[in-house]
């Protein structure tokens, strides 16, 4: 003889599931809810390359002319001024406070936690 089968809302009310759609879960957190007073040290994502194509002319230079810098003169001088340049929006950039994404570095929010610290006790 076969069990008789019961509307699905008999058995959610029979095995109590009814009661964990009306409560929400417990929660309850392993450490305290506060700031740690420093984050990890992570390194920035590289950035791209720079001054490639100009140090591929360079290059291509020097083994036409069998590596003499007198007849490549001209591309040496726009391979450093490039790389003059590179360095200088590195460090302008490096000044700036945001990374590339928007968001701080370790080490500036490291030393914005030292300077507002999270309040442990009470006085």
């Amino acid at each position: 003889m076969a069990a008789p089968v019961y509307p699905a809302w008999v058995t959610r009310w029979v095995s109590g599931q009814w009661r964990l759609k009306k409560r929400p879960p417990v929660i309850r957190p392993t450490r305290p809810l506060a700031l740690a007073d420093k984050v990890a040290n992570r390194r920035e994502q590289a950035g791209e390359a720079t001054c490639i194509t100009e140090m591929s002319v360079m290059m291509a230079c020097w083994k036409q002319n069998d590596f003499n810098d007198t007849a490549c003169a001209d591309e040496i001088r726009m391979f450093y001024d490039c790389v003059a340049k590179a360095e200088k929006d590195r460090k302008d950039q490096k000044e700036d406070i945001l990374s590339l994404k928007g968001n701080l570095t370790s080490s500036k929010v490291n030393k914005l936690l030292r300077r507002f610290p999270q309040i442990t006790h009470y006085v």
